[in-house]
């Protein structure tokens, strides 16, 4: 199999695994946090900026992906 096959069919595959995982792990990331404030609400600020620095964590590991498929695909 030639790189550029390779490549073409690996992309595609890997993005998309990254994005089902960045969009199931913010899914749970979010949903624990909306638990944890509802049980106790005094806490909601620490919680609220945890949730949001992981969350954006998450992202940042789709992004980087992404970034490395779109150099990738310049190889092509």
């Amino acid at each position: 199999m030639e790189t550029s096959a390779a490549l073409a069919l690996g992309l595609p595959l890997g993005v998309g695994l990254a994005a089902l995982g960045a969009g199931l792990g913010l899914g749970i990331a979010i949903s624990r946090a909306m638990e944890a404030m509802g049980r106790q609400p005094e806490a909601a600020n620490k919680i609220l900026v945890n949730m949001l620095v992981c969350g954006a964590l998450i992202e940042g590991i789709f992004i980087l992906s992404w970034v490395f498929a779109l150099m990738l695909r310049a190889k092509m």
